[in-house]
């Protein structure tokens, strides 16, 4: 049964990647990374409706090529190297809003250089995020290989210390605390959060939803653009809503 909630999906495509250059519209996996994104939103039942947040007009008209919405051409203020993600969102609501005529009660960020995203993982979340009435939002983690209680830092006099104070003294795995990195496959926020006067999402009150490591890639280097390939080659990631798009292209 259809939700009668309204949710917003945002795929943010800015052009000019200095570490990996063109790495929206580069090919992965027999498609443009972006082209994973956009066809997994169109197949995810949750989803009210899915667009695309970009500056770039070429970056637009793949888009298009794989059926995503690309209403509007992101505006230079909010498309430079220092740019927050907060006011993107913001500007996307806004025109999705105004255009619709209506309001959103979610808003559901999918970064296209985090493709190995699956439907239970959105089902996941979205199931802990209204667990929590009184959460603004869901932030999807997973567990690092090497936990960060062994890292260190150089201090200005030049000696290593502890990057987390007292976490020299943790010997055994089983006595340090779990940790959780942020992977950036999907970010849920209820709308009213974002449409509050915060400077960042970082700001609210968030639950996690758990992804396994192994799937929780992303792209944004040439090193981790060929690691990736390297898992879709192995088999240890796979693409559903790639069945039969060779054939109807």
């Amino acid at each position: 049964m259809a939700s009668a909630i309204k949710r917003l999906a945002v795929i943010p495509a800015r052009t000019g990647s200095k570490e990996l250059p063109g790495k929206n519209v580069r090919p992965f996996a027999g498609v443009p990374l972006i082209a994973h994104t956009i066809l997994f939103a169109k197949g995810c039942p949750q989803v009210t409706r899915c667009i695309v947040s970009t500056d770039s007009s070429s970056i637009a008209d793949v888009a298009r090529q794989f059926g995503a919405e690309v209403p509007f051409l992101r505006p230079e203020a909010l498309a430079q190297d220092d740019t927050p993600l907060w006011p993107v969102l913001r500007h996307a609501l806004a025109m999705a809003e105004a255009e619709d005529g209506q309001p959103y009660d979610e808003l559901l960020l999918l970064d296209p250089t985090s493709p190995a995203r699956t439907i239970e993982d959105v089902t996941g979340a979205l199931r802990r995020l209204h667990e929590a009435p009184s959460a603004d939002g869901v932030v999807s983690v997973s567990r690092p290989e090497f936990n960060p209680v062994w890292h260190c830092v150089v201090e200005q006099d030049g000696w290593m210390a502890d990057l987390i104070p007292g976490g020299g003294r943790i010997t055994r795995r089983q006595d340090a605390p779990v940790v959780y990195r942020i992977n950036g496959a999907l970010y849920i926020w209820r709308t009213r959060f974002l449409r509050a006067a915060q400077p960042s999402w970082r700001t609210g009150r968030h639950v996690i939803y758990e992804i396994p490591e192994s799937r929780a890639i992303s792209i944004d280097t040439l090193e981790a653009f060929e690691r990736a390939e390297l898992l879709v080659k192995s088999g240890m990631i796979a693409f559903p809503w790639m069945q039969g798009q060779h054939a109807s292209r």
